[in-house]
């Protein structure tokens, strides 16, 4: 009998554990515990920061060069931002590869808040004309809040006759190859806006990109049509030596109300926007990202700046993040597939 309970008081889990398994768990709990209260802590160190941001100058990468228009048309509204936010916000110009360059150093900076970049539909260009990339688009970016869009604007030497898309149109097709149309480059706004009218009127003519743009060969006569920026063709649009015969948009644009848009012309598939935007590092704290993307749009809703962007032809738009994300990503599939029917090859 006493052997019997002594078995069973031995089996039983009122014993105390074995000192050695006792310590074990014990340690391996302290060590939990302290594991979690440093998750915490590092979580409520985040916290307290976005909180207070920013506390110091924010550094926003341009990967164009100053006084282009994309770069013109973000220090319209990051200028706000800045006085809004109470802290510096110096834009860097980064240009080089076509903005690759720019781009590429924004990716792998911090992803503290304190560096971003105008981000634009030239990254989808970027996709197109290079194999391979120092970054993805796709992923090693939050687009944070978009500025706006802005069309290209279809202009022909004056002396042409042409006073309608539907007579560049018909001129094209009467001399199949004959005609031209410059760009500032390949994969820029005004090639794509250009191979969108090729593709959508079928028409058979040649692209000559140039280095600065094409308005001044248009103007003497040496190439046929250009569609020219919006944000740069304030200047241009009050020569003589120019016609303007549509912008690339389904509505027409405030800065031009008499101007048909390339839909209204006939051609639905021709429509053409660039867009710029704000983009930081991915895995940039959300509270940091929903501070700039709320101090951007309410700047966007100041009358004073809608002005000042739509004398540049730029049509302010309030998204979500969520919803420039999707936007932005949209576009880059549009522009790979627009650059497999017009047969645009990577340049490396």
């Amino acid at each position: 009998m006493l052997a019997a309970g002594a078995e069973k008081l031995e089996n039983s889990s009122l014993l105390p554990p074995d000192p050695g398994q006792f310590r074990e768990s014990f340690v391996l709990s302290l060590r939990r515990s302290c594991a979690l209260a440093g998750v915490i802590l590092i979580a409520a160190t985040v916290a307290v920061r976005a909180e207070q941001y920013p506390t110091r100058q924010i550094r926003v990468i341009s990967p164009f060069p100053a006084g282009s228009a994309a770069d013109t048309v973000s220090r319209v509204v990051l200028n706000e931002v800045s006085q809004r936010l109470g802290q510096p916000i110096v834009i860097e110009p980064r240009p080089g590869a076509g903005g690759a360059s720019g781009f590429a150093t924004a990716a792998k900076a911090e992803p503290d808040g304190y560096t971003a970049v105008t981000s634009s539909s030239s990254m989808g260009s970027e996709m197109l004309l290079h194999r391979k990339l120092p970054y993805d688009p796709t992923k090693d970016f939050i687009y944070v809040a978009l500025f706006g869009t802005q069309p290209n604007i279809l202009v022909v030497n004056s002396a042409s006759g042409w006073k309608s898309v539907a007579d560049l149109v018909a001129a094209a097709k009467a001399k199949p190859g004959a005609l031209t149309f410059a760009s500032a480059g390949i994969g820029s706004g005004s090639h794509m806006a250009g191979e969108r009218l090729r593709l959508a009127a079928q028409i058979d003519v040649r692209h000559v990109p140039f280095r600065e743009g094409g308005l001044t060969e248009v103007m003497a006569g040496r190439i046929d049509y250009y569609f020219i920026p919006a944000a740069a063709a304030a200047a241009a649009l009050g020569s003589d030596k120019l016609r303007v015969l549509a912008v690339s948009t389904k509505k027409r644009i405030p800065l031009l109300p008499d101007v048909p848009s390339i839909v209204e012309a006939g051609y639905p598939k021709a429509e053409y926007v660039f867009w710029n935007g704000l983009s930081v590092p991915a895995k940039t704290p959300q509270a940091i990202v929903d501070t700039l993307h709320d101090q951007v749009e309410t700047v966007l809703q100041d009358k004073a700046v809608q002005e000042k962007l739509q004398k540049l032809g730029v049509q302010p738009e309030l998204m979500s993040v969520q919803q420039f994300d999707k936007f932005a990503k949209d576009d880059f599939a549009a522009t790979l597939q627009l650059g497999k029917d017009a047969h645009i090859e990577p340049t490396d």
